[in-house]
Parts: structure tokens; C-alpha cells; sequence
């Protein structure tokens, strides 16, 4: 399941740029940034080479990283744990996280091939906004996507994406909560190692 929401997600970033503009510095604004960054990548001459593969790789990671709230996310998705751990713990777990969810966005990044997205609106209430999308699949069928915002500065940053009625951070949340009922922290930490080291 998580696969599909990146995927989703994935294919939802690159597409935005078929996106309304919106008002200048807001939400949806910030995501077609992104996008437009992402996609001038994808498209340079100079990175087309196999040889350019890992420098590509790491020009994505770093749009995708300013837009992406890696600390909201990792605190959501491990949830009523976040408060057990300790600073070094948290620090050590968001860049974890953040690893698990670029190497699968970076994974998926290459299956792109042209799908479209539209924007419906965004709805801003103080520091927290939501973007409202629809994303159209090859098969020609709408899949609904809100993205979760917080504002940190002038920066609108991506902190959960709901997918179809489920959450990003709710899914990984789930899973996580699941481990750490039979096993310890310490545990899942190792496991989310090997998963990285398997790639």
C-alpha cells in the first residue's frame, strides 16, 4: 500500500505543473516550484546519461527534501512513541525516515510517463493549509489527493498526503505501532537498517 501513495505522490508532483497558478507564494504554489524543479531534472540533456544516474538521483532528493517536512513527518508517523525518545533518538529517526521515503520516491521517480494532475483549490488556516488534487491514471480514472501543509517561514512544507481517504503517515503509523507492540524500539530502528541496506 505505501508503494501505491508514493507512487501516487510521485506522479502527482511531477504533473503539477499543469496546475492553475495559485496566489503567488501560497501551498499550491510552492508544490508547482517543486515540480517545475523536478521535471527541468528529469528533462536536462547533461543528466541523461547512465553515467549521470546517481547525480540526477541527488538533485531530486534535495527538491524533494525542501519541500517535504521530514521532523512533522516522522513525529506523526511514529506517533505516541515520539514522546518516549529521546533528542538523539528523534534526530537519528528523522533521518531514518527520511531515507525510507526518498529511496522509494527516487525508486519510483523513473516510472513517470506524463500522467496528469489537477488542482482543485487549497484551504489555508493559519499555519496549516490543504491542497486538493485530482489525479488522473492512464486507465483515464480520477484518484482524490489532499496534500498536508504546515508553514515554517515563508516555506509551505509537505507533511502527510492523503491518498483516496488514507494517509500517508496513517499507513506508516499503522505499521510502526504494529512492530512496537511485540518488539522494541531499538528493533524497529534495525529493521528500517536492514530495509535501507537492502537497496
Amino acid at each position: 500500500m505505501k508503494e501505491r501513495f508514493l507512487l501516487v505522490a510521485v506522479f502527482s508532483l511531477l504533473s503539477a505543473v499543469l496546475a492553475p497558478s495559485a496566489s503567488a507564494g501560497g501551498p499550491m504554489q510552492q508544490v508547482s516550484e517543486t515540480t517545475e524543479k523536478i521535471l527541468a531534472i528529469l528533462t536536462d540533456p547533461a543528466l541523461r546519461d547512465a553515467s549521470k544516474a546517481q547525480e540526477k538521483r541527488k538533485l531530486i532528493r534535495k527538491a524533494v527534501d525542501q519541500r517535504f517536512d521530514r521532523e512533522e513527518l516522522s513525529r506523526r508517523a511514529l506517533g505516541r512513541h515520539w514522546a518516549r525518545r529521546t533528542e538523539e533518538e528523534k534526530k537519528a529517526f528523522i533521518i531514518l525516515f527520511g531515507e525510507i521515503l526518498a529511496r522509494t520516491y527516487l525508486d519510483r521517480v523513473e516510472e513517470y510517463s506524463g500522467e496528469q494532475i489537477s488542482y482543485v483549490g487549497e484551504a489555508v488556516d493559519g499555519d496549516f493549509a490543504t491542497v486538493e488534487a485530482r489525479f488522473l491514471t492512464a486507465q483515464k480514472a480520477e484518484i482524490p489527493i489532499f496534500y498536508r501543509l504546515r508553514q515554517k517561514g515563508e516555506s509551505w512544507m509537505v507533511y502527510d498526503i492523503s491518498i483516496e481517504g488514507v494517509s500517508l503517515v496513517a499507513n506508516y503509523r499503522n505499521q510502526f505501532q504494529s512492530i512496537l507492540g511485540r518488539r522494541s524500539y531499538e528493533e524497529l530502528v534495525r529493521m528500517l537498517e536492514e530495509k535501507i541496506a537492502e537497496k
